[in-house]
């Protein structure tokens, strides 16, 4: 069905609750938009056969229907129109059934205005569907303006999917190993879809104290604690309009995830030492290299704020998963640093990237290559020499073949296995602070640990930086 051209968006209300429908009647024509309602899913559906629509929102539970059989049509008919879901006060179950089910966004009864007004502001930006298809049709080939490197049929997919989800403001959790490129992920979802004009906030939730994460996130007002000298606003409030990315979400602690959940299902928060919340309209994605499944099960991260993030999941290839592509990301990064379009990666270079582990992934290659054009003994190419991959460079190999032993033998004249362990932990530290140049934040990264296990470690080991 075409998309008829109109001055005057027109948006399609399906609720069995006259006052509700009457209200938000009211509060869209106010905002300039031609409404239609629907106080029946039939009605709803007729509707829907008759019009073309900028936006719809439906109740959850119709007298003869549901939401989610409005959701179901909308899609079956292949219609260019963003939908979302009015669901009950406190039922989550249903709010996330709804975004799985493809919703735009959702709102929880009682219906706040202000809520309303901006998820049609966010839902009326969303881009057509034709350009959409355009964009994705193209993202396989468009490799050279990508900020997603790689032209397997892996990161192809990869494209297309952050396309499409783009288009949402539905929750997204982004799974993948350390260097993988989440932030890049969570950066693409954000500039390609509705929201690119709004703030991009990324959070290293790893890397707050604990005792300042709820301020950090909410915000504070001028003396809830010792040195709050003014107001100050939250990530939430930071990132309104736009999107809050969560990274090492994992690492929240117990207590603020409980008041991350609240924050995300009601979209308001209280700032420290406030007595009112307030409205936020944030869109969240996150990231962890940890199984959040596995850390439910243990007892370490909220089911209930499981369910919520993990609406939508990307998962992010690792640089084994992706071999091929290893020359391709590899041009690109040397062209990067080194100022130039030529080809300066020799044959010898290209075999040793690729027979290499990468257990940091493409961060790590990014490393290696920036170390290789800083000592490369000519300028204008990298030989496999000025690499440097060698065993001591793997972890993970150099510890399978320590002592040039086999794993066969007696334990005669090894070390204690604490001072093997610390040495390979010492190394390892050493390591990623050479490659990242000092750096503890990206030298966590590339180890896949937090910032605050990172301090401790080189506490432990007695390699603690003199500027700490």
């Amino acid at each position: 069905m075409a998309k008829r051209l109109e001055a005057t968006p027109r948006v399609l209300v399906i609720d069995d609750e006259p006052d509700l429908l009457t209200l938000m009647r009211l509060t869209l024509t106010k905002l300039g938009l031609e409404v239609v309602t629907a106080d029946s899913y039939a009605e709803g559906v007729a509707a829907l056969e008759r019009g073309t629509y900028a936006l719809c929102l439906t109740d959850m539970q119709l007298g003869d229907g549901t939401g989610i059989g409005v959701l179901g049509v909308i899609q079956s008919k292949g219609l260019d129109l963003p939908c979302a879901v009015i669901t009950a006060f406190g039922n989550a179950d249903n709010a996330v059934a709804a975004l799985k089910a493809g919703a735009f966004d959702y709102l929880a009864k009682p219906v706040s205005i202000e809520q309303l007004r901006t998820l049609v502001k966010s839902a009326i930006r969303v881009p057509d569907k034709a350009a959409a298809k355009v964009a994705v049709a193209a993202a396989p080939a468009a490799t050279a303006d990508s900020p997603l490197m790689g032209e397997s049929a892996l990161i192809a997919n990869l494209r297309a999917m952050l396309l499409r989800l783009a288009k949402t403001l539905t929750p997204v959790h982004i799974h993948g190993e350390s260097g993988t490129g989440k932030e890049l992920a969570a950066r693409i979802l954000h500039q390609s879809g509705p929201r690119a004009g709004g703030p991009f906030i990324a959070v290293n939730c790893g890397a707050i104290p604990e005792t300042l994460m709820e301020s950090e996130f909410f915000g504070y007002r001028k003396g809830a604690f010792t040195g709050a000298d003014t107001d100050r606003d939250g990530f939430f409030q930071s990132a309104s309009g736009g999107t809050l990315f969560l990274d090492e979400v994992a690492d929240l602690p117990l207590t603020l995830q409980v008041k991350l959940l609240r924050a995300i299902q009601e979209k308001r928060v209280r700032k420290v030492g406030a007595s009112v919340e307030e409205d936020v309209d944030v869109r969240i994605v996150s990231a962890t290299h940890k199984n959040l499944g596995e850390l439910v099960a243990s007892g370490k991260f909220r089911q209930d704020l499981f369910y919520r993030l993990n609406v939508l999941q990307v998962s992010m290839p690792s640089l084994r998963e992706i071999s091929t592509d290893i020359p391709v990301i590899a041009r690109k990064i040397l062209a990067r640093l080194a100022g130039t379009d030529t080809d300066l990666l020799q044959p010898d270079a290209v075999s040793a990237l690729c027979k290499y582990a990468f257990p940091g992934n493409v961060r790590e290659l990014e490393n290696v290559l920036e170390r290789a054009v800083a000592l490369a003994e000519s300028p204008d190419r990298v030989t496999a020499a000025d690499l440097r991959l060698t065993i001591d460079d793997n972890p993970v190999t150099r510890a399978a073949q320590s002592d040039g032993s086999s794993g066969t033998g007696t334990l005669a004249g090894r070390v204690p296995l604490q001072d093997y362990l610390d040495q390979c932990e010492r190394e390892t530290l050493d390591l990623a602070l050479t490659q990242t140049r000092g750096n503890r934040t990206q030298a966590a990264k590339l180890l896949g640990i937090t910032f605050r296990s990172m301090r401790y470690r080189l506490e432990r080991l007695g390699m603690r930086l003199e500027d700490e």
